[in-house]
């Protein structure tokens, strides 16, 4: 009977456990979808910067080396 009873409070624990882990989940896949839209409008903005400023291409690179120096 004992053990009965600590195997479902271990259950509902486990239970908890996996809603937790769930929720948490999902906050990150839209993080993660979120990243995946800011990657692709920084794609763009590069393709655009391109065509106005052909300069850009070769400075970017120099640019962002000063940015996370």
């Amino acid at each position: 009977m004992k053990e009965e009873l600590a195997l479902k409070e271990k259950i509902k624990i486990i239970e908890k456990e996996i809603i937790t882990l769930t929720e948490k989940i999902e906050v990150l896949e839209k993080l993660c979808a979120n990243l995946e839209e800011l990657k692709n409008e920084v794609k763009a903005l590069k393709l655009y910067l391109n065509r106005i400023n052909p300069d850009f291409k070769n400075e970017f690179p120099k640019i962002v080396k000063k940015v996370f120096k």
